[in-house]
């Protein structure tokens, strides 16, 4: 670990914020009475988890974007499939329906006269079976997309287009009922994981820390990816894609192979953030929450890493903030926010504050 961040200033601090909060939040939530100034809130910590997660899915877009110059305006959906994954797990955890003979008929499906569960929930009474399906599925979604797509060598705009037509394809599929994935209202009113009750405050810490450790290892395994030989011949690739091409690269596996595993990663953040936020819906897909991550990542300085990381904690702060007190001026001030950062901060905050720095030295 200690040479992966070497020379990575920003890595470093993302680590010891990230090792101070796993120990900082559950010792103020847990240990801190309530109506002590220092206590954290059961809510605050399902808050900060949630923000993790986004961390998570901001690196993802950065990994892509920022190193191999494929702006995806489709990730939401990998987000949002790894978070259906864990839905379907969480759902068949209720408990017993026994409306037709079935304990693990979900209470939509009773709704809707559905006599079984469909084929592709078999299985999803497993944690670890939920777990292969939280990764596999957006990875193998990517995997065949990526592979048609970059063998036929589409590039720039048309590709973003092509990436924001997939999520909206999902975003439709979704929403009908006879999918088996509870429509327009997706899955929700989940009750216990592994046996434990989602609404236990020790509980919700496991699922923080769990959302900490995994935007850490998120974290080196990007850092892992863009130190390496690979990560070099994808920035050669965002810069000048012909030339590596002809050099005698395979830009079409390097392209695949990231990609792939930025989706992976997306799945992930989904994961965590389904029971800890305690629903997922279609509205997930919506190619408007993909525009989204990418302006998290162009805020805090994107091909960075701990930039993404950095602007999806202040963006979503300032979305929680903003909605509560001025809900109508939220999405202009967002807008204003991307507008501004477009035109004189080409690098991000990530980039202001480097620059700072240079002209202090």
């Amino acid at each position: 670990m200690l040479k992966l961040l070497k020379g990575d200033r920003g890595g470093q601090i993302l680590m010891l914020l990230l090792l101070i909060a796993a120990i900082v939040v559950p010792v103020l939530n847990l240990l801190v009475p309530e109506g002590n100034p220092l206590h954290i809130s059961t809510f605050t910590v399902t808050l900060l988890g949630k923000y993790l997660a986004y961390a998570l899915l901001a690196l993802s877009v950065d990994l892509v974007w920022g190193y191999m110059g494929i702006l995806s305006l489709g990730h939401g959906a990998f987000f949002a499939l790894g978070g259906y994954a864990m839905g379907m797990y969480l759902m068949l955890q209720i408990g017993d329906r026994g409306v037709y003979g079935n304990p693990e008929l979900p209470d939509f499906m009773v709704f809707l006269n559905w006599k079984e569960l469909p084929w592709f929930w078999h299985g999803f009474d497993n944690f670890w079976f939920a777990m292969i399906m939280v990764a596999l599925v957006p990875g193998l979604l990517a995997f065949i997309f990526g592979a048609l797509a970059f063998r036929s060598r589409v590039t720039g705009v048309y590709l973003s287009i092509i990436t924001q037509a997939m999520t909206y394809a999902l975003l439709l599929a979704f929403f009908r009922n006879e999918m088996g994935f509870g429509g327009n209202n997706g899955l929700t009113d989940f009750k216990d994981i592994l046996g434990f009750s989602l609404q236990a405050d020790s509980t919700r810490i496991v699922l923080f820390l769990a959302s900490v450790l995994a935007l850490a290892l998120g974290y080196l395994a990007c850092r892992s990816i863009v130190t390496s030989r690979l990560g070099k011949v994808a920035v050669a690739i965002r810069d000048a894609e012909d030339r590596v091409r002809f050099i005698g690269y395979r830009v079409d596996r390097v392209k695949l192979a990231i990609f792939t595993f930025s989706a992976v990663l997306a799945g992930i953040a989904g994961a965590l953030y389904v029971p800890q936020v305690g629903i997922i819906n279609p509205g997930e897909f919506a190619p408007l929450r993909s525009i989204e991550l990418v302006i998290w990542v162009a805020i805090g300085g994107r091909t960075t890493l701990y930039g993404a990381v950095l602007g999806a904690f202040l963006v979503n702060y300032s979305k929680t903030y903003l909605t509560g007190a001025f809900p109508e001026i939220w999405l202009f001030a967002l807008g204003a926010l991307f507008v501004l950062v477009t035109l004189y901060l080409p690098k991000g905050i990530v980039g202001l504050l480097k620059k700072d720095k240079e002209e202090v030295a």
